[in-house]
């Protein structure tokens, strides 16, 4: 069986024995292929991928099938279509080669104990966010919060200034109070942490939306169009309690519309991939209790 295979793989120019550094290059290759695809999954280019892998589908049939005017046709398209995905995902490439540049090897390795919680976040930080969202429209304090579902929302981050603090209604209200120093702009929130404040949105271009909405409306709808996001907004003229989900807004919401809307992201489980590393101590305990 083994020769066979040797000698199908000899008519593709590979080699018929396989060393220590053939093994070495497969590992390599197949690491950087897998955080390719992570990096991908968490961008706006994961769609055109996807269309890319089914035009590969198809051209690998017309090919199979011999259909010579098809492969002409992809044959001189190809590599205009190449550089024009280069030209317009220019920012997602370079963020990917940085991305790459400030990866430590090491961090694919984790010692937690493997007992992450599965939701995104806790009853807790929704009763915080629902709170500080309705007493921030008692005052008609300004407010605009992004709270980040499966895309990651790392670009609009680094647009703003650095908390990392766990998530209070106390530490909301604080942050959009006139006159403070961190008021201006979004906050975004991931898992039960406020992540970043002062973050710049893009602003929806949508022409359907009601004229009368301000900059805040807008980016709030515009962060929810390209990515996943979900947005809470409080009018600083009206006082009202506003979200964005989906490139739509729900103005005017009641505490239970906003709570109810919040446990349906609390449910969206994390994705395995957003837990992080191999979690070798949780393993090793599993493996002592099954022994016991």
């Amino acid at each position: 069986m083994w020769n066979w295979i040797v000698t199908r793989t000899a008519d593709y120019g590979l080699p018929k024995q396989i060393e220590l550094i053939d093994i070495v290059q497969i590992l390599l290759i197949a690491f950087f292929v897998y955080h390719l695809i992570r990096w991908l999954q968490n961008t706006k280019a994961y769609t055109l991928m996807k269309g890319i892998f089914l035009i590969g589908v198809f051209v690998i049939i017309a090919n199979v099938l011999k259909m010579q005017t098809i492969l002409w046709l992809f044959g001189n398209i190809g590599g205009a279509a190449i550089t024009a995905v280069v030209i317009i995902f220019q920012p997602e490439l370079r963020r990917v080669v940085e991305q790459i540049g400030e990866k430590n090897p090491l961090s694919a390795i984790s010692f937690a104990s493997g007992q992450e919680e599965n939701e995104r976040f806790s009853d807790k930080t929704i009763n915080e966010l629902v709170r500080a969202s309705f007493e921030m429209g008692e005052v008609k304090t300004g407010a605009l919060i992004v709270i980040e579902k499966t895309i990651t929302l790392e670009e609009y981050e680094k647009t703003g200034i650095p908390i990392d603090g766990v998530l209070t209604s106390q530490l909301l209200i604080n942050i959009f109070e006139h006159n403070t120093p961190l008021h201006d702009g979004a906050v975004i929130v991931r898992n039960n942490r406020v992540t970043a404040a002062t973050c710049y949105l893009p602003l929806s271009d949508n022409m359907d939306l009601n004229k009368n909405l301000g900059t805040r409306h807008r980016a709030g709808v515009g962060i929810s169009e390209v990515t996943d996001s979900f947005t809470i907004i409080v009018s600083e003229e009206t006082g009202n309690v506003s979200y964005a989900s989906g490139g739509e807004l729900h103005t005017a919401v009641t505490p239970s519309d906003l709570r109810d809307q919040l446990h349906k992201i609390q449910k969206l489980a994390k994705k395995p991939e957003e837990k992080k590393g191999w979690h070798i101590r949780g393993m090793r305990q599993k493996v002592e209790g099954e022994k016991k």
